[in-house]
């Protein structure tokens, strides 16, 4: 199975500086492996949960922790399709995503455990295998989302450490 080239990490130039904190979580230079490694991390995560545990909130108006689950599967969706969007070529700009009509019209409160790591290890999955089809001049071109121009490369990288950053809330806040 090919892997997605290294083209190093993305410059400040390529994305919106509001996901400077995401990006400067991963400081590896080959994303594939960081990618990958955090399908089984989720997973097990997700396998671990009982329906206690998976409500629970650390303070009111919070999400809960299936919530917090639910939210790294909607912005993998999202960013997956910028990524795929970028990647073709597309001069079209892509409309942002406000995280919380995203969670409140997702309902995640309702999706059973089950439910969220097939999600999220389905769209994972299959983001990196299209993401490993991609060249390293594929991982450099540029398209425009949330009114901000964002290489294909620091999508990956903000998924990445999208992910690193809600691992870590999980288990700072919600002892997961």
């Amino acid at each position: 199975m090919a892997a997605i080239p290294e083209t190093g990490r993305p410059t400040l130039d390529e994305y919106a500086s509001f996901y400077e904190t995401y990006v400067q979580l991963v400081p590896e230079t080959a994303i594939d492996g960081v990618l990958d490694a955090q399908l089984g991390i989720v997973a097990t995560l997700i396998d671990e949960l009982t329906e206690a545990r998976a409500n629970y909130r650390y303070a009111a108006n919070k999400w809960s922790v299936r919530e917090v689950i639910g939210h790294l599967i909607d912005t993998e969706w999202v960013f997956a399709g910028r990524a795929l969007w970028f990647a073709r070529g597309s001069a079209e700009p892509m409309p942002a995503m406000d995280q919380d009509e995203f969670s409140a019209a997702a309902d995640y409160s309702k999706v059973p455990i089950p439910a969220l790591r097939e999600q999220f290890t389905h769209i994972r999955a299959a983001g990196l295998a299209q993401y490993r089809t991609f060249s390293a001049a594929v991982l450099t071109q540029r398209g425009i989302a949330s009114g901000c121009e964002f290489s294909v490369r620091s999508l990956l990288y903000i998924l990445a450490g999208h992910v690193r950053h809600h691992l870590r809330v999980l288990e700072e806040r919600y002892s997961c």
